[in-house]
C-alpha cells in the first residue's frame, strides 16, 4: 500500500522538542548537528509561510526542587543542569516563536503548549528533535491523543538509542501519524496557497 501524498494547510504548526546546547551535546546516533541542520531549515520554512514555530526546551530550577522524583531503574539527573544546558541555539530561534520549558518527557505535561496551538488555530503538528524514544514520542502520544493530526520529519529526529529510534518511527508513529522528511514538509509547505 502506497502512502498518499504529504498535504499540509494553514493549521499546522512545527513543534521541535529539545533542540538545546546540553541534549545536542549527547551522542546521539544521527549526529546532533545534522538534526539541527534540519530542524533549522524545517523552522526557516515555517516562518517563511507565516506558520508557527514552537520551540521546546527542558529546564529545572536551580534547586532540583521540579525535577522528577519518581522510583525508576535508571533515573534521571539528581542536580539541576546549569543554565546552559537549556539553551536554543541563536540560530534555530527567531522573533515571533513560541517557546515551551517542559519539566517532563513529554512538552504537554505541565505547560501551555496545548493553549498555545489552538489560540493560533492549530490542529495538525510537525514534529521533529531529539530524542525520538522519551521527548518526541512523549510528545506525539498526547498529542496524537488531544486529536492533533501528526506529520514526523525522521530525518530531523534523533535518539540516543538507535534501535529506540527505528522501533519508534516504524511501531508506533505510523500508527498515529504520518512518517515524512524534512524535504518532504517543505515540499508541502511550498504547496500551500
Amino acid at each position: 500500500m502506497t502512502a498518499s501524498a504529504l498535504n499540509l494547510d494553514p493549521g499546522t504548526a512545527l513543534v521541535l522538542i529539545d533542540l538545546q546546547r546540553g541534549i545536542l551535546a549527547l551522542p546521539t546516533a544521527r549526529p546532533a548537528d545534522e538534526v539541527l541542520a534540519k530542524g533549522i531549515a524545517l523552522a526557516e520554512a515555517f516562518r517563511a509561510h507565516k506558520l508557527p514555530v514552537v520551540l521546546v526546551n527542558v529546564a529545572w530550577s536551580p534547586d532540583g526542587g521540579d525535577l522528577p522524583t519518581t522510583e525508576v531503574d535508571r533515573p534521571g539527573p539528581a542536580t539541576a543542569p546549569p543554565p546552559s544546558f537549556s539553551e536554543i541555539p541563536a540560530e534555530l530561534a527567531a522573533l515571533g516563536d513560541v517557546t515551551v520549558t517542559k519539566r517532563h518527557w513529554g512538552a504537554f505535561t505541565g505547560t501551555e503548549l496545548d493553549l498555545q496551538l489552538r489560540r493560533r488555530g492549530v490542529h495538525r503538528i510537525v514534529l521533529a528533535g531529539i530524542s525520538t524514544s522519551i521527548g518526541v514520542e512523549s510528545t506525539a502520544r498526547t498529542a496524537w491523543e488531544h486529536s492533533y493530526r501528526l506529520v514526523f520529519a525522521e530525518d530531523a529526529t534523533a535518539d540516543l538509542d538507535p534501535d529506540a529510534h527505528t522501533h519508534t518511527f516504524e511501531k508506533i508513529f505510523p500508527r498515529i501519524g504520518r512518517v515524512s522528511s524534512t524535504a518532504e514538509v517543505i515540499a508541502a509547505l511550498d504547496s500551500l496557497r
